[in-house]
C-alpha cells in the first residue's frame, strides 16, 4: 500500500488522465473512466484480481439498479416527443400567459417537458416552438432560446429520473423523493433568475435584423395534428415524480401500516416509472388512436441512444468502487476533512471543475460523487440529499465549448461563438452559483 501522499497523487493523475483523454485525444468517456480505474488500481498497489473484482462489482451494482430505470425514463420521453405533448404544454402556456411573457413560457416549458427527456433531445424537440414564437412576436431568438436551455440544463442535472441525477442519488444512498423535492425547491428559482431575468440584461428583446432570414429558412410548414390534452400530458410527465415523492412521506406514517406499505412500493423508482410508462402508453398513445405496433416502434427508437449514457454511468460506478477498495477514498476523506471545506461547497466545486474540464455534466457528476462519497462517512451535518443537489448545481455551470450542449444551443439559435458564451455560458455559471446559494440556504432548514 502506498503512502497517503502518494495515493492522492495517484488520484490527481487519474483525474488529469480523464480530462486529457476526453478533451485532447477525443477518447470516449467510458474508455477514459476505465483507464482511470486501471491507473488508480495499479498506482495504489491493488492486486490485479482484486482490482478486476472491484471494477466488476462497482459497475454491476450501479447498472443493476439503474439500467431498467433509465430505459423506462427514455420510453416516457419518447412518448412525450412523438405525441406532441411538449408542443401542447407550450401552446397552452403561451395562450395563458401571453406572448409578452414568452421568455418565461419557454423557461416553464423546458422545466416541465425536460423532466423525462435528455437535454439535447428536449432542446431539439422544443426549438421549432422558439422559431414560431420568435417569428410571430419579432423577439430575439436568444431571448427565448437561452431560458429554455437553462431550464433544461437545471432539470437534467438536479432532478431524477434523469440518468446522472438518479445515478448519484443511488451512489450516495440518498432518498430519491427528497432529492426531487429539494431539486424542485432549488431548481425552479434558479431557472427564473438565470433564465428570463438574466437574458433581459445580456440580450436585446427585439430580434436582430439577420434573424428574419434565419427564421424563414428554419420555420418549415407544419401540418395540423391533434395534440393531447394539457392536463393529461402534465399528469403523465409528473406522475413518476409524484409517486416517488409519496414514498418519502410514507416514512411519517406508522411502520407496517397498509398506506405506508403501498406508498413505499409504488414510490420505488422502478415501480413508479413502470406505472408512468403504462399510463403514457394509454394517455399519449392508445387513447389517441395508436395501436400496439406504433407503441412498439416508439419504444424501440427510444432505447439505442441509451448505450453511451449507460456505459458512462457504469464506468463511473466502477471508478467509485476502485477508489473505495484501493484506500484512495479514505485518504481523500481524511485530507478533505482536515482542510475544513464545507461539504456542500466541496461537492459543488468538484462537479463544476470537472464539467469545465471534460464538457460532460454526466461525467462530472459521476466523478464528483466518487470523490465526495468517502467524506460522507464523516459527520458533516448535511444530508446526502443536499449533497446530491449540490453536485447537480455544480455540474450546471461552465457549459462552454467542450460540451455538446453548448454547440446544440449555439447552432440552433444561429448566433456567434461570442454571443453564445456571453448569453448561454454566462447563464449556466450564474445558475450554478444561484443553485449553490439556494442549496446552502435550504440546508439550514432541514
Amino acid at each position: 500500500m502506498q503512502s497517503s501522499g502518494a495515493l492522492l497523487w495517484v488520484l490527481l493523475a487519474a483525474i488529469v488522465m480523464i480530462v486529457v483523454l476526453i478533451v485532447r485525444f477525443r477518447v470516449h468517456a467510458f474508455l477514459a473512466l476505465i483507464a482511470a480505474c486501471g491507473l488508480v488500481g495499479v498506482g495504489s498497489g491493488m492486486p490485479l484480481n482484486t482490482m478486476l473484482e472491484s471494477f466488476q462489482k462497482g459497475l454491476g451494482d450501479t447498472l443493476g439498479f439503474l439500467a431498467a430505470i433509465i430505459g423506462l425514463g427514455s420510453i416516457l420521453g419518447k412518448m412525450l416527443e412523438e405525441s406532441g405533448g411538449a408542443e401542447r404544454i407550450a401552446q397552452t402556456l403561451l395562450n395563458t400567459l401571453g406572448e409578452q411573457r414568452a421568455s418565461w413560457v419557454m423557461m416553464l416549458v423546458g422545466f416541465i417537458a425536460g423532466i423525462p427527456v435528455f437535454f439535447e433531445v428536449g432542446y431539439i424537440l422544443l426549438i421549432p416552438l422558439v422559431y414560431v414564437v420568435a417569428k410571430e412576436t419579432r423577439l430575439n431568438l436568444l431571448y427565448l432560446g437561452v431560458p429554455l436551455a437553462v431550464s433544461l440544463m437545471c432539470v437534467h442535472c438536479m432532478l431524477p429520473p434523469h440518468p446522472a441525477a438518479m445515478a448519484i442519488t443511488h451512489l450516495l444512498g440518498a432518498d430519491v423523493g427528497r432529492v426531487i423535492l429539494y431539486g424542485l425547491i432549488v431548481g425552479l428559482p434558479t431557472t427564473m433568475i438565470a433564465g428570463p431575468l438574466w437574458i433581459r440584461l445580456v440580450a436585446h428583446r427585439q430580434a436582430e435584423p439577420w434573424q428574419a432570414a434565419f427564421l424563414e429558412e428554419r420555420c418549415e410548414a407544419r401540418g395540423e395534428r391533434v395534440l393531447p390534452g394539457f392536463w393529461l400530458t402534465l399528469l403523465t410527465i409528473l406522475l413518476p415524480l409524484l409517486l416517488m415523492i409519496g414514498k418519502t412521506f410514507a416514512s411519517a406514517l406508522p411502520v407496517g401500516s397498509t398506506l405506508s406499505v403501498l406508498l413505499s412500493f409504488f414510490g420505488n423508482p422502478l415501480v413508479a416509472l413502470v406505472i408512468a410508462v403504462v399510463f403514457a402508453y394509454w394517455s399519449l398513445g392508445l387513447r389517441r388512436g395508436l395501436c400496439m405496433q406504433d407503441l412498439l416502434g416508439h419504444t424501440q427508437k427510444s432505447l439505442p441512444p441509451l448505450a453511451s449514457i449507460l456505459l458512462i454511468i457504469g464506468a463511473g460506478g466502477a471508478f467509485n468502487g476502485i477508489l473505495i477498495d484501493s484506500g484512495v477514498g479514505k485518504v481523500l476523506a481524511d485530507s478533505l476533512t482536515r482542510l475544513d471545506i464545507n461539504p456542500v461547497v466541496l461537492a459543488w466545486l468538484v462537479a463544476g471543475l470537472m464539467h469545465f474540464a471534460v464538457g460532460s455534466a454526466t461525467v462530472a457528476m459521476m466523478s464528483a460523487a466518487a470523490i465526495v462519497l468517502p467524506t460522507l462517512g464523516v459527520d458533516s451535518g448535511y444530508s446526502k440529499e443536499i449533497i446530491v443537489v449540490a453536485i447537480g448545481a455544480g455540474a450546471i455551470g461552465w457549459t462552454h465549448v467542450t460540451d455538446s450542449a453548448f454547440w446544440v444551443v449555439k447552432e440552433y439559435l444561429g448566433v456567434s461563438l461570442a454571443d453564445a458564451l456571453k448569453t448561454f455560458t454566462s447563464a449556466t455559471v450564474l445558475a450554478s452559483v444561484v443553485a449553490l446559494l439556494l442549496t446552502l440556504s435550504l440546508a439550514h432548514f432541514i
